[in-house]
């Protein structure tokens, strides 16, 4: 069976081919782009399955790249997966509120890479429809409709926040989120809070989970995850 397709936008060619050989050995499509000019028009003709797109382009940028992607209709659903220099935490956190699914430090490994680019794929394939079914995972078993949570079949008592929180999570594993992103998701865009709120609310949701509480995944500079 023929591979989903893959753009890949890079404007450095060293970097763009090291990406592109791993990617054919994987049996993917693959398509490049050496500007964002280009990458947005390729994304908008060829409708690729993913696109792994460099933040430091000429002209166009990754992150106008990636907020032109996920703000026309025709393209928003496609996973990005973002690559950038360390250091950039900035950058990356605008990114991800931008819409970006994940991101990849460089220098990367080719192999770390392979399984985001794999696991982007498996979620864009798999992500629920909606949020009342009952999410089992690891562990754990969360039904919104119950606003019920249990580990190791074990009932836990959780508050209004920590519930969306982990719910809001769970439903995107491995994704990693902001923690804007997890305000605006839990309360709304106009609900005032800190980031200490946020990591208030996260350490609470760890306790009460017990053994189940390693797998919310603090992201240094960014944010959080549910571990896959």
């Amino acid at each position: 069976m023929t591979k989903e397709q893959i753009l890949i936008v890079d404007d450095e060619e060293d970097i763009l081919e090291l990406v592109r050989f791993n990617l054919l050995k994987e049996g993917y499509q693959v398509i490049c782009a050496a500007t964002g000019e280009k990458a947005v028009e390729i994304a908008r003709s060829g409708l690729p399955d993913l696109v792994v797109l460099d933040l430091m382009l000429p002209g166009m940028d990754g992150l106008e790249v990636a907020k032109f992607l996920k703000n026309d209709p025709k393209t928003q659903n496609i996973p990005i997966i973002m690559l950038t220099a360390k250091g950039e935490e900035s950058d990356v956190v605008t990114g991800l509120e931008l819409g970006a699914d994940d991101y990849v430090t460089k220098p990367f490994s080719p192999r770390i890479l392979m399984a985001r680019v794999k696991a982007a794929l498996r979620r864009k394939v798999g992500e629920p429809s909606d949020g009342s079914e009952a999410v089992k995972i690891h562990n754990l078993i969360i039904h919104p409709g119950r606003r019920e949570v249990r580990v190791d079949n074990e009932p836990v008592d959780l508050t209004f926040t920590e519930f969306e929180i982990l719910s809001y999570l769970v439903r995107r594993p491995g994704w990693v989120f902001t923690r804007f992103q997890i305000v605006d998701a839990v309360r709304g865009s106009d609900y005032f809070v800190t980031d200490r709120s946020v990591d208030v609310q996260i350490v609470g949701l760890r306790k009460k989970l017990g053994p189940g509480g390693k797998f919310i995944e603090t992201v240094r500079g960014v944010g959080y995850r549910f571990k896959e």
